[in-house]
């Protein structure tokens, strides 16, 4: 049996018309006559006799792989992180786009994934890494978010800690802590969620005690929690649903009453959130809005067109549960 690949040139000699027709439907080559009903013959014919396009030659011809690559950091892949590239790869395949995730890590060996994909665009969900950028700059790829070489423009922000803080400050909690992660793989995504939670607190009048990194276990959380107690604190603002989930599992299991003796809200509205009991407060973020939002900020800088805009589907919205009442 001959496994030759079907060309163009075959289907143009099927039907008895010029290779250069059956190219210019097969490439959807703009700014050219051609009827619809010989678009549509040689569409049926190429899948008549099996026609697969030959990827190498075409992104050679047209100067795109047409794969993005995005760089992540090395955090825990959770509910709200697999399900925002879950949806940015899901938009850029429909656009004709392959979504490829890399993880360098500092110990690594391995030849960058940029060198060898040679992608149309590389993003990351944070800044780049010093002398990430210009590797991948010399590496031959010119398209980058974000780009070093222009102005931050940042019209997203995480206001989950704001809002979590005014929750609690409309509940009538005065003294508040904010909960921290202890897994060092997101230290920077704590610090952001930490300094935020102490701008919101200053600006609402809340006095916030000093935060604590909690570990998922029983005694890291109980650790902190009658340290807070103990200082007055009736409300904690914690990083994740995890922190809060573990935090309020901690009390529950010492006789600490959630939320008569002390409410808890996290972020992300994960599923543990609507699971746990009581129910967990939360922050809830689109992460299908989020995405699509990304991959779209990837396709407008490639082809070349106006960047998204941010709209009211990226916003944080409060999910009030039974795990926080009022003071």
């Amino acid at each position: 049996m001959s496994t030759r690949r079907v060309t163009a040139s075959d289907i143009a000699r099927s039907l008895g018309i010029s290779r250069a027709t059956v190219g210019f439907v097969l490439n959807d080559t703009p700014g050219q006559t051609i009827s619809e009903a010989t678009r549509t013959r040689v569409l049926d014919e190429a899948k008549r006799l099996g026609y697969r396009p030959h990827t190498a030659a075409r992104a050679l011809a047209s100067g795109r792989t047409r794969i993005v690559l995005l760089v992540l950091p090395d955090w825990p892949l959770d509910f709200n992180l697999r399900r925002n590239i879950e949806e940015a790869s899901l938009a850029l395949d429909e656009a004709g786009y392959t979504l490829i995730t890399y993880t360098p890590h500092p110990t690594g060996q391995a030849r960058p994934l940029w060198e060898t994909l040679q992608p149309d665009i590389v993003m990351s969900m944070t800044m780049f890494a010093p002398g990430m950028a210009e590797s991948i700059l010399a590496s031959g790829v010119a398209r980058l978010i974000p780009d070093p070489r222009v102005p931050v423009v940042d019209e997203y922000s995480d206001d989950g800690p704001v809002l979590q803080a005014q929750h609690l400050f409309d509940l009538g909690h005065r003294t508040i802590a904010f909960a921290g992660s202890a897994d060092p793989r997101v230290a920077d995504l704590v610090a952001s969620r930490r300094r935020r939670a102490s701008e919101a607190a200053d600006a609402l009048g809340l006095r916030l005690l000093p935060s604590r990194e909690i570990e998922l276990t029983d005694a890291s959380a109980l650790s902190a929690i009658d340290e807070w107690r103990a200082s007055g604190v009736t409300g904690i603002a914690a990083y994740n649903d995890d922190v809060a989930g573990t935090l309020v599992g901690a009390a529950l299991r010492n006789g600490i009453s959630v939320p008569e003796d002390l409410s808890v809200i996290g972020h992300d509205d994960t599923p543990l959130a609507s699971m746990f009991e009581p129910r967990l407060s939360t922050i809830r973020m689109n992460s299908i809005g989020l995405g699509r939002y990304l991959a779209q900020l990837a396709l407008s800088t490639v082809e070349e067109r106006e960047a998204p805009t941010v709209g009211p589907e990226l916003q944080m919205v409060l999910v009030p549960r039974e795990s926080t009442r009022r003071a």
